[in-house]
């Protein structure tokens, strides 16, 4: 896991960066919920939903970013983004299986690998500062 600190620095970006891009459910909303679940809404509450949606995540994407840069927040923004996943994860397994099979099934899984980094990496730093 010491390899995962030592670059905690990149995996954040990386994955900062690739969280970003749900800002396209922000810009075009239907074009992005075709592209990820194969599948749209309509209507002016979706319109409201989708692109409040989009810009959440993709702030979590910035707070990811910004984390890489300033390692005293990197903890809350790990844990933060970590919890806001791993929530868009269980959501679909639980509720939208169907959907797996289309762009939502390749956001799990990318998802997936970075809260396990992320955790790695929490568990990692606690443990080096726990004292003995």
């Amino acid at each position: 896991m010491n390899w995962i600190v030592a670059k905690i620095k990149w995996i954040m970006l990386v994955s900062g960066v690739l969280t970003c891009t749900t800002i396209f459910a922000a810009i075009a909303p239907q074009a992005a919920l075709r592209s990820t679940f194969g599948a749209t809404l309509e209507g002016p509450l979706a319109e409201i939903v989708v692109r409040n949606w989009g810009a959440l995540i993709a702030i979590v994407g910035a707070m990811l970013i910004y984390g890489a840069f300033n390692p005293p927040t990197r903890p809350l923004v790990l844990t933060a983004a970590s919890l806001s996943k791993l929530t868009f994860i269980g959501l679909v397994l639980t509720y939208g299986t169907q959907y797996v099979g289309h762009q939502a099934g390749v956001s799990i899984a990318a998802d997936l690998v970075m809260v396990v980094l992320f955790i790695c990496c929490l568990i990692a730093v606690r443990r080096d500062t726990t004292p003995a």
